[in-house]
């Protein structure tokens, strides 16, 4: 019985972990997008001014 329970937090763990690695990944690219972005508005901002 108890190494079912081992066995089931090991695997929730894991994903867990998995889970959190890949929230970070996409925080950060989607970080890096938002100021290519930015800077690529700030480069043409004398066009965009009316």
């Amino acid at each position: 019985m108890a190494e079912k329970v081992y066995k089931t937090m090991k695997s929730v763990g894991i994903s867990n972990l998995v889970l959190g690695i890949g929230i970070m990944i996409a925080g950060i690219s989607i970080g890096v997008m938002v100021l290519v972005n930015g800077a690529r508005l700030l480069s043409r901002k004398s066009d965009l001014l009316f």
